[in-house]
């Protein structure tokens, strides 16, 4: 556009579910920190985070529910706002989906978080045909 760009959300029509190995306390994190949500001793969900200082953010580096039957019941609300109560001292708390994770993002606008930002090849050079590309949402804490 002539003043810049525009980002549309566009609903791809079609749920589908992805899934990809991943390391908790990644040594890319600064201070990472680590909650697990249980019932009756099983571990349900994680939320992970870590403030980034060079630019006093907190990273959300993960928030996953393990099944589907936990799932839209609250844990993944109550790992957030335990992420965020973590990232209250830092000005804004920031965290990476995929364009291809409708559910994730829907949640992540729930809890007021919005695109900040996006990588056309952050995974791959095919990043944009398989619908994977990579946003940045975050939300201003103060």
């Amino acid at each position: 556009m002539e003043e810049g760009f525009r980002i549309e959300y566009h609903s791809f029509g079609k749920v589908e579910e992805r899934s990809f190995k991943d390391t908790l306390f990644g040594e890319w994190l600064e201070a990472p920190v680590v909650y697990g949500a249980f019932q009756d001793g099983e571990l349900l969900g994680i939320a992970e985070g870590s403030p980034e200082s060079w630019n006093h953010r907190w990273r959300i580096s993960n928030l996953c529910i393990f099944q589907e039957k936990h799932r839209r019941c609250g844990v993944a609300t109550a790992l957030m706002e335990k992420m965020l109560e973590e990232a209250a001292p830092m000005r804004m708390a920031v965290l990476e989906t995929q364009t291809c994770n409708e559910r994730a993002i829907a949640f992540y606008r729930k809890c007021g978080f919005q695109v900040i930002g996006f990588d056309l090849y952050a995974y791959s050079n095919h990043d944009p045909e398989a619908h994977e590309v990579r946003l940045e949402m975050g939300k201003k804490l103060t």
